[in-house]
């Protein structure tokens, strides 16, 4: 998954006021102007032909219509995670695979993958929230049913 990305969203910066429903969002759609983490994910799963809904952590959390929760991550699910269990203003990543997570943070600045453990070191990260899949799209299965448990 991560070889068909273009160099384009390996340079996307940080930029917390470009969230999904943003007004900077509306006024210049894509990454180019940069991303927050909800907007870089929607934009890696839109990428490979999937549809993830434009909703803010919290409302992913709940979402029942476009995602669905699950146990075991796949590579494309998304992954939620804060310092508590709380889904507000959590942390978006994508599963890529053998435990390791796509996502755009400010701490770095720039998309990175990083292992799981590297999310439970970080105080901001160390929560795993759960595992949402896009659902009405295909969803690739190179890796099976292997993955990180959820909750």
């Amino acid at each position: 998954m991560l070889r068909q990305l273009p160099p384009v969203f390996w340079t996307v910066p940080y930029v917390g006021s470009r969230f999904p429903g943003s007004s900077a969002v509306a006024d210049r759609p894509g990454l180019e102007a940069g991303a927050n983490c909800q907007l870089f994910a929607y934009e890696v799963l839109r990428h490979v032909g999937l549809t993830p809904p434009d909703l803010r952590s919290s409302e992913l959390w709940a979402d029942t219509e476009s995602t669905t929760r699950v146990a075991v991550a796949r590579p494309l699910d998304l992954m939620l995670f804060n310092a508590d269990d709380e889904a507000h203003g959590a942390h978006v990543g994508v599963w890529v695979d053998g435990g390791r997570v796509l996502h755009l943070c400010a701490e770095v600045g720039r998309p990175v993958v990083w292992e799981m453990g590297e999310f439970a070191a970080r105080r901001r990260y160390r929560v795993l929230i759960g595992i949402k899949r896009v659902v009405g799209s295909p969803h690739p299965h190179p890796h099976g049913e292997e993955g990180v448990p959820g909750l």
